[in-house]
């Protein structure tokens, strides 16, 4: 059995099955993903979503398959689609008898009368490719195939409306070749074996009811572009190639060995950087998998193996506080320092005036420069790699970028950020603006500004300093001006203990002066390689948190004893956004919690306990993966980005810590 199963039990459930969404990735932007019940419910979902402008650019190529199989003069209808008019056509969840994930790859099994038919989803590594395999595994007589693809070409965020025109479809040998009147790009559809028959028509209609929750444009149209038919007997098997490739092969077996290649080698080097031979939780197996999905290759001037980290999908792109926070997780943690390594050589190149872009955004649109702590985390990456690896001649390589982010950080750089003479602390933001992670915006008003300096970027500028000091000391150089400005900031630290609550204000030297909601900002203070804080002070925070944030799968972002509490995020994109930083759970702050709490009590059980709900999670909404947020409220509805880097990457992280200090416990 693999990991993530499950049989009649959700899959005959139309919601159920809905609710559970797949994805699978490329390694340079472009993916697939959709729901178990094969309904598309957002206007993300389909089976080739290529990045046109690696790892950027992404558009919708194609769809979904309508599938019929023909089998002992009945037709069954595989596939399953909502309709705008409230229909449900056709049920193909009905004859869905089992799903499974074979690592990160979706398998589907149908059982029509007596036949059962496989059906599975892949990508070719590094290419705009999708494989759809099907195979009879129980069949008396010939299984007849008709498989009708259903093809786009718009933006991955947009929805197609009213479309007249067709796209050009030709026959090509094993197949057909699809272009769009704008002309984006040619699409490749194609099958060995098969008989492909060209058409044209548009379906109408379909209806997305995840962005109908969402407060979205919820309809979208899709052309039928084509119809292959094929025969197949018990035991053989035929595979549909959809491709933006120029030369794609339609050598399914091929393909699968290739990705079957992909799997055993991360698995491989996971194994490898284990110290020991006791075998992980198999929930833990199953998210280094899922990690490798969001590292992605681009294309960087003077960087030869570039590489990046999509904060999110299906519909985030690169955002560097995300990727620096991500990094460690998700590369150095999992045996691939040298992905990590690339990483790092790629985000220096953006570096500007100290500061590292919240967002890289696709098409020409400049980088976006304001965020308080994306660079304070490159720091804190490269600290957490050198202590991994030992990599002096790296660490000498990418020193001068530390010194320049300090050395802007400290004469002051964009959006009021910079240190205050007068108690060595970071200020930071300006009106209107949100620089924190803390970011969310509806309208013109920033629902957290948090304008003065907060906690969590004072903990990220101390850790800053005192790595700074250490690099200085390895490498040789002055680091007496390090240490100074480390204790200095350090001992200002104080000022952010709040005697009445024993815990930290969120924010000081606000405009109102100090902020003493409950957030969990604090637990930063606590979780990173060095505190400000003595033990005790460090034991409260871990303690206040625990009461008034924790839940099963992250730390809440306010107390729900707070009037600006919001309990559930839902609704139009208004409400969310209201919501998003008011109580919603995120669960990339679950690791940094249970670190914490390891680092104050010295319990290695207790705090790898608080990470195995996440366990339970991967089988909940977006299979093998964590997303990116919760409901505030039990049940702790999971919602927002299905995969999302830092929730993955902070949960490896904190496993792989906490248990090489229980391993260190008991040697």
């Amino acid at each position: 059995m693999s990991f993530v199963s499950f049989g009649r039990e959700v899959t005959g459930d139309l919601r159920a099955a809905e609710s559970r969404e797949w994805l699978c990735a490329n390694g340079v932007g472009s993916f697939a993903s959709g729901t178990v019940a094969g309904a598309l419910t957002r206007r993300y979902h389909g089976l080739l979503v290529a990045a046109l402008q690696p790892p950027l650019g992404r558009h919708l190529m194609v769809a979904k398959i309508e599938e019929v199989v023909g089998y002992l003069g009945e037709s069954f209808e595989l596939g399953t689609n909502r309709w705008a008019s409230g229909a449900i056509a056709p049920e193909g969840h009905r004859f869905l008898e089992a799903f499974r994930l074979e690592a990160m790859t979706p398998v589907w099994t149908f059982a029509c009368a007596d036949a059962l038919i496989e059906k599975r989803v892949w990508m070719e590594e590094g290419k705009s490719t999708t494989y759809v395999r099907y195979q009879v595994l129980r069949g008396s007589g010939i299984v007849e195939l008709i498989l009708k693809c259903m093809v786009n070409c718009r933006d991955f965020h947009a929805t197609t409306r009213d479309l007249s025109h067709a796209m050009s479809v030709a026959v090509v040998p094993d197949g057909l070749a699809v272009t769009a009147l704008m002309g984006v790009a040619t699409l490749r559809l194609l099958s060995a074996g098969a008989r492909a028959e060209p058409a044209q028509e548009w379906y109408r209609g379909y209806y997305l009811a995840r962005e109908d929750e969402r407060g979205l444009d919820h309809l979208d149209d899709h052309f039928h572009a084509g119809t292959f038919r094929a025969g197949l007997e018990a035991g053989r098997s035929l595979t549909l190639v959809c491709s933006i490739e120029p030369d794609p092969s339609p050598d399914g077996e091929a393909g699968w060995e290739r990705r079957e290649g992909v799997v055993r080698t991360l698995r491989q080097r996971w194994n490898r950087a284990r110290a020991t031979p006791a075998p992980p939780p198999e929930w833990i197996d199953q998210l280094v998998l899922a990690a490798d999905q969001f590292i992605v290759r681009r294309s960087v001037p003077e960087v030869p193996a570039a590489r990046s980290i999509i904060a999110g999908y299906p519909w985030f792109a690169e955002w560097g506080r995300d990727a620096m926070i991500a990094v460690t997780g998700l590369a150095t943690a999992t045996g691939r320092p040298d992905v990590a390594r690339q990483v790092l050589t790629t985000y220096s190149r953006f570096v500007d005036r100290g500061m590292l872009p919240n967002c890289i955004p696709d098409g020409a649109r400049s980088p976006e420069y304001n965020t308080a702590d994306a660079a304070l985390w490159y720091i804190e990456a490269l600290r957490a790699y050198h202590a991994a690896t030992g990599d002096d001649t790296f660490l000498s390589t990418l020193f001068p970028v530390v010194e320049d982010i300090v050395g802007w950080y400290r004469r002051g750089t964009r959006f009021g950020i910079g240190e205050d003479a007068a108690d060595g602390l970071l200020r930071a933001g300006e009106a209107g603006v949100q620089v924190t992670w803390m970011d969310a915006k509806v309208g013109d008003v920033v629902v957290t500004p948090r304008i003065g300096k907060p906690v969590e970027i004072n903990a990220l500028w101390h850790n800053a300093l005192r790595a700074g000091a250490g690099f200085a000391k390895r490498l040789g150089r002055p680091h007496t001006e390090w240490d100074d400005r480390a204790a200095r900031a350090a001992a200002s630290f104080e000022r952010f203990w709040n005697p009445a609550a024993s815990c930290c204000h969120d924010v000081i030297d606000g405009p109102a002066g100090a902020d003493s909601t409950v957030r969990p900002n604090q637990i930063f203070a606590v979780s990173l390689a060095v505190s400000p804080l003595p033990r005790d002070r460090q034991r409260a925070i871990v303690d206040i948190c625990a009461r008034r944030l924790l839940t099963s799968f992250g730390l809440r972002s306010l107390d729900p004893a707070d009037p600006a509490y919001r309990g559930r995020y839902a609704g139009g994109p208004r409400e969310r956004d209201e919501a998003y930083h008011q109580g919603t759970v995120w669960s990339w702050l679950l690791g940094p919690f249970a670190l914490a709490h390891l680092k104050v009590y010295g319990d290695a059980a207790a705090a790898a306990r608080f990470l195995e709900p996440m366990g339970h999670a991967l089988a909940a909404y977006g299979l093998g993966t964590l997303g990116e947020v919760f409901d505030g409220d039990p049940p702790f509805r999971p919602a927002g980005c299905p995969a999302q880097a830092w929730s993955v990457a902070e949960t490896l992280r904190a496993w792989v810590e906490i248990d090489a200090a229980a391993r260190g416990s008991r040697a």
